[in-house]
């Protein structure tokens, strides 16, 4: 089943986030992740939610995004964008 990655993420040091950024794409890229939502525009419709830049990533499987967040090959990637940025991260199984 189809699982998604979904951050919101406020980026302190662009410069830095650059770096994670073609890390994480080429890692997810190993298990099968790709990119749905980079930052683009988005709008509240209700409630007080307020992200920062959206991320969404699917993946084939819980099993695929999961192997991909504990892999060596993200590792650096976390790394970095702890330094570089400040996230809330969750993952969400899709429907059949």
């Amino acid at each position: 089943m189809t699982t998604y990655v979904i951050t919101d993420i406020r980026v302190k040091d662009p410069v830095r986030y650059e770096d994670y950024k073609v890390l994480s794409t080429s890692s997810a890229a190993l298990y099968g992740g790709t990119f749905l939502v980079r930052g683009g525009a988005h709008e509240t419709l209700e409630g007080d939610w307020q992200p920062n830049r959206v991320v969404i990533l699917a993946f084939p499987s819980a099993d695929h995004a999961r192997r991909w967040w504990s892999s060596p090959e993200y590792e650096e990637g976390k790394a970095i964008r702890r330094e570089a940025a400040e996230s809330q991260i969750i993952m969400v199984e899709g429907v059949e």
